[in-house]
Parts: structure tokens; C-alpha cells; sequence
């Protein structure tokens, strides 16, 4: 086996030149590891990757069975990372799509940082295809070439003489052969420094429908996710965790847990009690029997209601000031008319359908091994080291698939990965235990989606045009009082809670935009869109009354207001233009809404037709338009919209999370509840050409499902329901 990494002598000049070096080993298989320049390449909401430093990455393996395997860096939760990731790969290497794998990588950000975070190896802010794009394709050219030239050297004929297509070898002499009767040999080749890579006219996988990678063994049930892990003498935990959020334990009687069959142990750690069985129903039946008493004087004790109206009280003064241009106030004084509103947001739970928990086992030589849905694994190897008294490099991660995240599992403090560590340290155990996380855990355990509260106000000339655009956004920030914070947080802005609203497209002659940082001791995190989850439906919303106030076209108002957004106005044009906009039929009770934004460097628009009446809203159909440059695999981006309308869907009619005296109000499913098959409307998914370099998809679709069905609504109904979950109670009247 041949490992090979291509790095970067000269970081510092525009002549960056890369060298590779690797040794040979038995095995017969070609494993390339590729550190590429990647100039050119931009990772929406991230640093240039274009000065990210030349580090080995992405990794390819031959192997004799003629199987090749990408080696993902990254966590799939169901994003179908695998299967783009691998896509890429093939491309360039001409393989056959039925021999291509997917493995994931140990934890080693050394070899496999996201280039979009730097030293770090994680997944989030749907950078997965975006930081690989240009890596992967020369791990894929480079590997091709070297399996030419071992064939061009037995062969005894010029490398340039021989094709390559669907994995196998051809001259025409006659001879050909597939990848891994050449695999071993390849290895002992020179690495390419510079692979030729395809133009893109040449594509042959890209672009296509192909099977998804992880279809089959999803399907049959064979697919390890961390829930799923067993290993030899494992014993499960659960925690009894404190009510409020900052309450901490001031006396525990365990007695009658530890009584209960199957209980081994009762340990104090951090986060609460750790009850350890060797089973989950005994662990629940111990946590049960728990006697705890907390000590609530740091606790978070505000009820919802006396949250929103400390919001709104600080939406009355001056905040920071994320971004202006111009005299916003002046221009709003001398309009012709002038337009305010206001829209709240609740705290919203993740809530994946797999919840949180993670495997630890000490080995022999005082190393762990950990098995989860890894998300970050440099931080939680990090941690995890931290609290048991070693080194990073003693801990090892496997990563395994995830049943969703949107988030949760990507937290600076690593904390289900702390409580296994802590546990274990704990108990003293040399069993492997396994951390499981209960609904309701999930539900109640936080972090969540910050809760937010928005006041616009702008002013409209004669004609209807914007004469400036005040917005205020009071919420909790994120990053600051993490590590992040010197990092992302710039004179007091967390960029997370404005973005989206500050940096908006909409080419506004005088605005101001302005944020309160909150500071109330619920734990948040960002959730599926982050930020923009909340500022596309105060944006897109205030935007359509806007034009309805100038008495204009919604879409041609928007059109009219991206002049200098030619990506965004595409998607918009597109999506109004397939779903029949200028043709639809409004009628009362029935309704069309349309919305548009751009995030994480991806444009989506989307049309929805609703129906509303007695106090009840029903999508009927989306139709979205998407601009993610090129679309590695179209298939995936439609299915990853289609699941966004579902994940979204239920914030916008229903979900929150509510407090009452600090405790959470919502336990499981039956208040929190997720969307179901019967509310699913139909989703059409057009996907704009583009040469772009890809951005992502994962997270884009969900910011304006909102705003495009509460614009349908208006229309529908004449009544604007500006916040989330949409108020149906107010369409009594209807």
C-alpha cells in the first residue's frame, strides 16, 4: 500500500509548487493523499480557501478487488456527502460508478482538516463539497495517471496511448486491463505534481444521476450508526441533568437506583448523575429512582412571556451597528410612505431522529477509542483527552453514520463526548459504555436555535422605491463567550445572528442594521440555516409588503431590487417562471407566495401555493429554483430541498421551544412535533446551469420555505402573519 501526500513547499509565493513522497507496503492497493492549492476556491461563509496553507487531505484507495474507496472527511447525516464526495473522485479517475466506496476518515486533522475551518476537522456550514471540490479532483487525476503510466511501463507503449473509461485500461493494441490489476504496480509510480484535470465539457459522471452510495445498506439495515454500536461487555448510561440550565446538584440519594436490576453504577459527573447499566430500560429505571435535590440560585428562571417583552424593551434603544450606508433615518423621514413591522422567533430544538450518544472503551495500552456520528472530531477529541488525562493522539474516533444533526452534534464544548469521557473517567469501568441520550433529553437538554425578535422599518417614495431601510435584531449570539469569539465576533457582532439581513442583496439606497446581544442563560447553537433561518423570513416578508405598499408584482419587485445580484434574480426567475407565476389564479382562501435568499453561497427562490382557511394553512406545493454552481449530483441536491421543505415545514406551522419559570415546556414529539407524511406538499427542484465552482446545499433550502409561505398566505387571506411558527389563530376569520 502506497501512501502518498502532496504538500506544499512554497505557501507563501503565487509560484506554489506541491511534492510527493510515499513509501511502498504489502497489499496491493494505491492509496493517494492529495494537499491541493486550492485558489479559486471560496467556501460560502468561510475564509478564502485560496490562502488556506497546503495540508494532506482526501485520500483514494486501489485496491487489488478493483473497489475504489474515497476516504470521506467529513460526517454524512444524511446530506449524501459520501456519494458527492465520491462523485468527484470518479470523475476524474474515469471509474466505473459500481466499483466506487465510501469509508470515513479516522480523526486526524492533520491529514483531514475542512480547509473552510483551517486546523480543524469537522463538517457544517455546508462546506462539505465546496472545501473538496478542487482536492478531490486531483487526488482522482492523479491516481488515473499513475495507474497509466504502470500500465504504459508493462505495456511497453506510450502513457498517451492509453484510454480510460468506467475503470478499465484500454491500447489499442488490444491490451486493457481494470484498475486493480494495476494497483500495486501504480504505487511505485512518480506522483504527478500537477494532475491535468478534465474540462468540464468531458464530464461524464458529474452532473448525472447516480445511485447513492449508502441506498442499499440504509435499506437493508446494514448501515452502523453510532446508536447501533455494541461492543464486547458494553454497559449504557443515562444522565439525570438539571431542570433549569445553570442549576447545579446539591444533594443526590441514590439508594433506590442503585437497587434496581441492572444498575452497576450511580457516579456524580458534571453534567448531573450518570446512572450505568447493562442495559438502556434498567438505566432509564435507575435514572427514575434517582433522588435529586438542585441548587437553582445561578439558574435561568424567565418564562417565554417575560423574555419577548425584554426583547422588544431593547429593540427600543440603539444597538450595535452591523452594517449602514447612508442617512437610513433621514431618508425614512422624507418618504412618501413608511412602512414598520415587527417579527419574533422562538428558541427551536434540533431534534434529529437519532438522538445524541457516543461509545467510549479504554484499550489496553491506555488509549480510547470512541464511536459516534462525529461532527467535529478535532474539537471532541480534544476533550475528550482533556478529561482523561491524555493527549489528542490517544484518542481515537470512529466515525459512523448520523441520523440527522442540523447542528446539535457540531457544539465548541463537545458535551455528549464530554459526559461519555467524564462517565468513564467516573466509574473507573474497563467496560466500553455507552452514552445514550432519551427524547426527551434531546428535546429538553438544549443547545437550540437562538430565539429572535426583528423591528423593520422603511420608507417608500412616490414611485414605490426604498428610500432606506432601518432593521433592528435582538438576540443571543452564538459564538461569543466560546472560543470562536476572537475569531468571528468583530466590534461586538456575532455575525451568525445578522447574517443574511446585513449583508443583504436587496441594493437599499440608506440602511442601517443593528443587533442587541441577549444574555439569558439558555444554551444555543446554530441549527439548520443558522441565522438566516431567521432574518430570510423578516427580509423576505417585509420585502413583499414593500411591494405590495408600491403596488407592484412581488417577483418584479425583487427582480428590480438584485440588479447587482445576477445569481439570485436567475434563481428567482426560474422558480416564478416553473411554477406558472405570472399565470397563477389567486382566489380567496387560496394563494401564491414567492421568496428568494442567499446562503452559504448558494441561491434559492422558492414559490408556494397554499390554502387557508378556518384557522388552518396547507402547502400544496413548492416549487424551488437553486443556484449551487456546478451540481455534482442533481438527484442530491433535489432530495436535500425536498428534505429541507420537510425539516422546515414544521418550524413554520408549529414548533417552538417554550419556558415556564426556566424549565422547558416541550418533552417529546408530541409537542414538538416533526413533520408528517400527510402535511408533505408536493416539491419540484430546478437547479440553474452553472460553472461555478459548487457551493452547498444542505442548509439553503430551509430560510425561505418561511417567508414564500407567509407571503402565500397574505395572499391567500389578506392578513399578514409575520412571525414563526405562523399564528393560525389569527385566520379564525378566514
Amino acid at each position: 500500500m502506497l501512501n502518498h501526500r502532496l504538500k506544499d513547499r512554497d505557501a507563501g509565493t503565487s509560484s506554489r509548487r506541491a511534492f510527493l513522497r510515499g513509501t511502498a507496503a504489502a497489499g496491493g492497493a494505491l492509496v493517494i493523499g492529495l494537499t491541493l492549492d486550492p485558489r479559486g476556491t471560496r467556501a460560502a461563509g468561510g475564509p478564502d480557501l485560496s490562502k488556506a496553507p497546503a495540508k494532506p487531505n482526501a485520500f483514494v484507495r486501489i485496491a487489488a478487488d478493483d473497489t475504489v474507496s474515497v476516504v470521506i472527511k467529513h460526517l454524512d447525516m444524511g446530506q449524501g456527502n459520501t456519494t458527492g464526495l465520491a462523485t468527484i473522485v470518479a470523475e476524474e479517475l474515469d471509474a466505473d460508478w459500481a466499483q466506487m466506496r465510501a469509508v470515513f476518515a479516522p480523526a486526524d486533522a492533520s491529514l483531514y482538516n475542512n480547509l473552510a475551518f483551517g486546523p480543524i476537522q469537522g463538517t457544517g456550514g455546508s462546506t462539505a463539497v465546496a472545501n473538496s471540490w478542487i482536492q478531490l479532483r486531483k487526488a482522482g487525476a492523479a491516481a488515473r495517471a499513475m495507474l497509466v503510466a504502470a500500465a504504459a511501463e508493462e505495456w511497453t507503449v506510450p502513457a498517451g496511448e492509453i484510454t480510460v473509461e468506467k475503470g478499465v485500461l484500454r491500447h489499442a493494441s488490444g491490451k486493457e486491463a481494470r484498475f486493480g490489476a494495476f494497483a500495486a504496480k501504480a504505487a511505485l509510480q512518480p506522483i504527478p505534481e500537477n494532475p491535468t484535470l478534465k474540462d468540464p465539457s468531458a464530464f461524464r459522471l458529474i452532473g448525472t444521476k447516480l445511485p447513492r452510495l449508502d441506498s442499499n445498506a440504509k435499506t437493508d439495515g446494514s448501515a452502523q450508526y453510532a446508536l447501533d454500536v455494541r461492543r464486547p461487555g458494553q454497559l449504557t448510561a443515562l444522565v439525570a441533568r438539571a431542570p433549569r440550565f445553570g442549576a447545579t446538584l446539591k444533594s443526590v440519594d441514590d439508594a433506590a437506583a442503585r437497587a434496581v436490576p441492572g444498575v452497576v453504577q450511580v457516579v456524580r459527573i458534571p453534567s448531573g448523575v450518570a446512572v450505568v447499566a447493562r442495559d438502556t430500560w434498567s438505566a432509564m429505571k435507575g435514572r427514575e429512582a434517582l433522588k435529586l435535590t438542585w441548587d437553582d440560585a445561578g439558574a435561568e428562571r424567565q418564562s417565554t412571556e417575560s423574555q419577548t417583552a425584554a426583547y422588544k424593551a431593547m429593540a427600543d434603544k440603539p444597538g450595535l451597528v452591523a452594517s449602514k450606508s447612508g442617512d437610513a433615518a433621514g431618508a425614512i423621514k422624507g418618504a412618501a410612505k413608511v412602512l414598520e413591522a415587527e417579527f419574533s422567533f422562538p428558541y427551536l430544538a434540533h431534534a434529529p431522529m437519532e438522538p445524541l450518544n457516543a461509545t467510549i472503551e479504554r484499550a489496553a495500552d491506555g488509549s480510547y477509542d470512541i464511536y459516534a456520528g462525529s461532527q467535529f472530531q478535532t474539537i471532541e477529541q480534544a476533550v475528550a483527552a482533556g478529561i482523561l488525562g491524555t493527549t489528542a493522539d490517544k484518542v481515537r474516533i470512529t466515525t459512523l453514520w448520523a441520523g440527522g444533526s442540523f447542528g446539535r452534534r457540531a457544539t465548541a464544548s463537545a458535551d455528549y463526548i464530554a459526559e461519555a469521557a467524564a462517565i468513564l473517567k467516573a466509574t473507573g469501568e474497563k467496560a466500553p459504555i455507552h452514552l445514550v441520550w432519551t427524547r426527551e433529553d434531546d428535546i429538553t437538554g438544549g443547545y437550540y436555535r437562538p430565539a429572535a425578535y426583528h423591528r423593520i422599518r422603511a420608507g417608500l417614495d412616490a414611485k414605490g422605491a426604498i428610500t432606506g431601510w432601518e432593521h433592528r435584531i435582538v438576540g443571543k449570539s452564538i459564538i461569543i463567550g466560546t472560543a470562536l469569539e476572537a475569531m468571528m465576533v468583530k466590534d461586538g457582532v456575532d455575525a451568525t445572528t445578522v447574517e443574511g439581513a446585513s449583508d443583504t442583496p436587496y441594493a437599499l439606497p440608506a440602511y442601517r442594521f443593528e443587533v442587541h446581544n441577549a444574555r439569558e442563560g439558555v444554551p444555543v447553537l446554530w441549527w439548520r440555516s443558522v441565522g438566516h433561518s431567521h432574518t430570510a423570513q423578516a427580509m423576505e416578508v417585509f420585502i413583499d409588503e414593500l411591494a405590495h405598499a408600491a403596488g407592484q408584482d412581488p417577483v418584479a419587485y425583487r427582480l428590480g431590487l438584485l440588479r447587482q445580484a445576477p445569481r439570485l434574480s436567475a434563481a428567482l426567475a426560474l422558480a416564478a417562471e416553473k411554477a406558472g407565476w405570472s399565470a397563477r389564479e389567486t382566489k380567496p382562501g387560496r394563494g401564491y407566495g414567492v421568496a428568494a435568499h442567499e446562503s452559504f453561497g448558494s441561491y434559492v427562490a422558492m414559490v408556494a401555493d397554499v390554502s387557508a382557511e378556518a384557522g388552518k394553512v396547507k402547502v400544496n406545493r413548492i416549487v424551488a429554483a437553486v443556484d449551487v454552481g456546478v451540481a455534482v449530483n442533481p438527484d442530491i441536491i433535489r432530495a436535500q430541498v425536498e428534505g429541507a421543505v420537510g425539516f422546515a415545514l414544521s418550524a413554520v406551522l408549529r414548533n417552538k421551544i417554550t419556558f415556564k419559570d426556566g424549565e422547558v415546556q416541550e418533552k417529546n414529539f408530541d409537542a414538538y412535533e416533526p413533520t408528517r407524511m400527510s402535511e408533505m406538499p408536493k416539491v419540484e427542484v430546478h437547479i440553474v446551469p452553472s460553472a461555478a465552482a459548487p457551493t452547498g446545499i444542505g442548509e439553503p433550502g430551509v430560510p425561505v420555505l418561511g417567508p414564500a409561505i407567509s407571503n402565500a398566505v397574505f395572499a391567500a387571506t389578506g392578513q399578514r402573519l409575520r412571525s414563526l411558527p405562523l399564528d393560525l389563530t389569527a385566520l379564525r376569520g378566514v
